[in-house]
């Protein structure tokens, strides 16, 4: 976790920013880079995001996801670069900054031998949270992940998956406007990863805005409206999910008809692929090239099986904008 012991003490200025300049993006990164020795982990890196946002930050391991994190939250300064908060430099009023910000590393930060509950008294206390508060804080995230039945078990005797959601519960306790999440399913079993996504969802309708971080492009499609495409250290795209889609992705007809030979490239036809027992056609006319394979399979008298339009996918995208597949 974020040392967030200069909490108490810090001013209040970013929320004093925040309601004069509401237009504002929630986040602005400018031009960030990072190098570890001869290493490069972010090169020239910039985004916003507006609040209220589900924010998807979608790259494999390496891509310099977690580093990019790591400086929204203070705890890796960059070489190179800037991000405001409201508008406001984070580097200038770190204390400020981190009572906005709750972070869920990728690494398990709990320990083993307490139970949850003093877990999370310990990390409310860090984030400056004490006292009828705290212990109303406490029951209230342990509600939303699930585990207030399990308040009073040692760390250790926890899943993998119970694990990371205690560690998301300790980024709640202060009410941030912003969470960070960086891998937050790895390794998780599918009821964890569920009681995730409704928590995140449910946060998202509540204002809070959201980053999510992961190499698992179905999580990215369901849970977040804008994203972020990130490799080699740098972002290589950054749209609306379904901007991006559209942009990036190429719409595909697959059809299966008994007797058709496979479809020659033609006007309208960028590329043809077998799948299955029928043929993938890219094209920029999907709904022209329905009625001529249609009149065509009339004509000839092949019986159509299936035929139907292949909505675009995040994998099309990242394949298009990075050009190689997502890799682990």
């Amino acid at each position: 976790m974020t040392n967030m012991s200069h909490i108490q003490s810090a001013p209040n200025r970013i929320a004093v920013h925040k309601a004069s300049a509401a237009a504002e993006p929630l986040l602005e990164v400018t031009g960030l880079s990072k190098s570890y020795g001869r290493k490069q982990a972010l090169q020239n890196v910039s985004f916003t995001l507006k609040e209220g946002s589900s924010f998807g930050f979608l790259g494999p391991n390496g891509a310099g996801k977690s580093t990019t994190m790591k400086i929204l939250t203070g705890v890796v300064k960059p070489d190179q670069g800037s991000v405001k908060l409201f508008g406001e430099e984070i580097d200038s009023n770190p204390g400020a900054a981190s009572r906005y910000i709750g972070y869920v590393p990728q690494e398990i930060t709990l320990y083993e031998r307490l139970s949850a509950w003093d877990n999370l008294e310990f990390f409310g206390q860090a984030y400056g949270v004490r006292g009828a508060e705290l212990r109303k804080r406490m029951k209230e995230v342990l509600e939303q992940t699930g585990l207030l039945d399990r308040a009073k078990e040692e760390i250790r005797t926890f899943s993998g998956g119970m694990k990371r959601r205690i560690n998301i519960a300790a980024a709640l306790l202060h009410r941030p406007q912003l969470l960070i999440m960086d891998e937050p399913t790895v390794g998780i079993d599918p009821q964890s990863r569920n009681h995730i996504f409704d928590l995140i969802r449910g946060l998202n309708r509540d204002g809070v805005t959201v980053i999510y971080s992961t190499h698992y492009m179905e999580e990215v499609e369901a849970l977040c409206d804008e994203v972020a495409i990130m490799d080699q250290g740098m972002v290589k795209a950054q749209a609306p999910l379904g901007e991006l889609l559209g942009r990036y992705a190429s719409q595909a007809i697959y059809i299966e008809a008994a007797g058709m030979p496979k479809p020659q490239i033609a006007p309208g036809i960028t590329s043809v692929r077998k799948e299955g027992s029928g043929w993938v056609l890219e094209t920029e006319q999907a709904e022209h090239m329905i009625k001529l394979l249609i009149t065509e399979c009339s004509k000839h008298n092949w019986n159509v099986k299936k035929l139907e339009v292949i909505r675009p996918s995040l994998e099309d995208v990242f394949l298009t904008v990075t050009g190689t597949a997502l890799r682990d």
